[in-house]
């Protein structure tokens, strides 16, 4: 079962331009997704809230390695992007290699960098591009103090 949404870089190209064409505000969001809650959630829907189209960029199982070490990630990455795929609120999802998303980011020149409230604007990676190319840089307010990790570790502390 593979989502019609979870789409290589040529397809985003192809969709992106659709979307312009027709005047669509793009919005683009990125993380591990790891072990998915509430967060996640709240922050895919505010995003959606902000524009029409709405790119989700998933760290690659390698890359997730890198970034928060050898144990994670706990969901492989076509299963983090199935689960992200379904919600209706995501129009697409890029599986990506690197440590940052910023060679995607540059690559789909989103309207709207979104980041979850764990993110100071100025940090965000990708914001200075988007800003220079016109868009704008959100950090969403968090409604819960959750993270993978923390979820992990009340897990493991059981």
């Amino acid at each position: 079962m593979t989502s019609q949404k979870i789409v290589d870089l040529i397809s985003l190209k192809h969709l992106v331009a659709r979307w312009r064409v027709t005047s669509n505000r793009i919005v683009f969001t990125n993380g591990c997704f790891d072990i998915l809650h509430v967060g996640h959630l709240h922050t895919l829907k505010e995003a959606l809230k902000l524009g029409d189209k709405l790119i989700v960029g998933i760290n690659s199982d390698l890359s997730v390695k890198r970034l928060k070490g050898e144990e994670r990630p706990l969901i492989n990455e076509h299963d983090r992007a199935e689960l992200i795929a379904s919600m209706a609120m995501v129009d697409a999802v890029v599986i990506f290699d690197e440590d940052t998303p910023l060679s995607l980011i540059k690559f789909a020149i989103p309207d709207v960098l979104v980041k979850g409230g764990d993110w100071r604007v100025e940090e965000i990676v990708g914001g200075e591009f988007v800003k220079q190319a016109g868009g704008e840089v959100v950090s969403i307010p968090f409604t819960s103090n959750q993270s993978s990790s923390q979820i992990i570790q009340k897990i493991k502390n059981l």
